[in-house]
């Protein structure tokens, strides 16, 4: 069987993630002290803990998804001797998750990916004042059918297909004004159902460019090495493995379209017949089959997911 790792996006984090992990793993505990040390912040705290506003935060959403889903992987290779190189036949990342699955592959350092992703949310965070921008899930709707709708809605404001992530599920993002316009058409067209999402700030447009330059800064000073498994890249939607390409792809990502959809799609195009969701929450995974019937997901972010996916093995 030819799988693939993929790493959950914004969205997927709750309070208590990665506890139990922490109870259960020395592993994982590793992971969290790391983190924690390179961001001189008590993420994990934060994490277990709470309050539900401030971890959902992109900030510190970023990081701690990303600390979860690094957790599972020491895990699996600590406990099930797991070779990530030999196991899986790609790795692949929602948005933020393209960074977990650069440090599960090896490219980045487990401190440099937190300082990287902290970085990300507070520049993205930065890049429009609270209340300018929005996003907007059209679901029910083709891809090409949202941009033409953004296109419409844009009205010389910025309004961009900023997700494709399957199943008819495509996300809008830009000024607050065009994606409203946008919800409306959605709805004239006859699309199933349109609504603003609770994020704070539009994603994935053009809006996000001084969010990108920052990012283009960061990456060019850190170190990188090839992955030891070649990378689905968001906005190519393509298979990637030179460190060059991959810095300018981040940085692109940033402003860029996530396309997931079509990312899934190439991965089974070439092979691969199971998605194994490493982290928190189960988003990726359930898309699985909703993208292509023949494909499988699978979410490993417990200590009972863990057993199960080893004892599996």
């Amino acid at each position: 069987m030819s799988r693939a790792f993929v790493f959950p996006g914004q969205g997927s984090q709750a309070v208590g993630m990665g506890r139990e992990l922490a109870e259960a793993f020395a592993e994982a505990r590793h992971v969290f002290q790391e983190v924690d040390e390179a961001l001189k912040q008590n993420l994990s705290k934060l994490m277990f803990e709470g309050p539900d506003d401030e971890l959902t935060l992109t900030e510190n959403a970023q990081p701690a998804l990303m600390a979860v889903s690094m957790a599972v992987v020491r895990i699996l290779e600590g406990q099930g001797k797991l070779d990530l190189s030999q196991a899986a036949t790609f790795v692949a990342g929602h948005s933020l998750g393209e960074y977990s699955a650069l440090a599960a592959a090896g490219t980045f350092s487990l401190s440099d990916t937190a300082r990287l992703l902290k970085l990300r949310g507070q520049s993205m965070q930065k890049a429009v004042p609270v209340g300018v921008g929005a996003m907007a899930a059209l679901l029910g709707a083709e891809f090409q059918q949202a941009k033409e709708i953004a296109a419409e809605a844009a009205g010389g404001q910025v309004c961009e297909a900023a997700n494709d992530n399957g199943a008819g599920q495509v996300v809008v993002s830009g000024h607050k004004e065009a994606v409203e316009r946008a919800i409306k058409i959605a709805q004239e067209k006859g699309i199933k159902r349109a609504v603003l999402l609770p994020v704070s700030a539009p994603f994935h447009c053009a809006l996000m460019q001084p969010a990108a330059d920052a990012m283009a800064e960061a990456l060019a000073k850190v170190d990188m090495k090839a992955p030891k498994v070649p990378v689905v890249a968001n906005v190519v939607a393509s298979a990637v493995s030179e460190p060059e390409t991959i810095r300018d792809l981040l940085v692109r990502q940033v402003t860029g379209t996530v396309r997931w959809r079509e990312g899934v799609l190439y991965m089974k195009e070439q092979g691969v017949t199971q998605l194994v969701e490493l982290g928190s929450g189960k988003v990726l995974s359930g898309l699985a089959k909703r993208i292509d019937k023949e494909l499988s997901g699978v979410a490993v972010g417990t200590p009972a997911d863990i057993e199960a996916f080893l004892a599996s093995q």
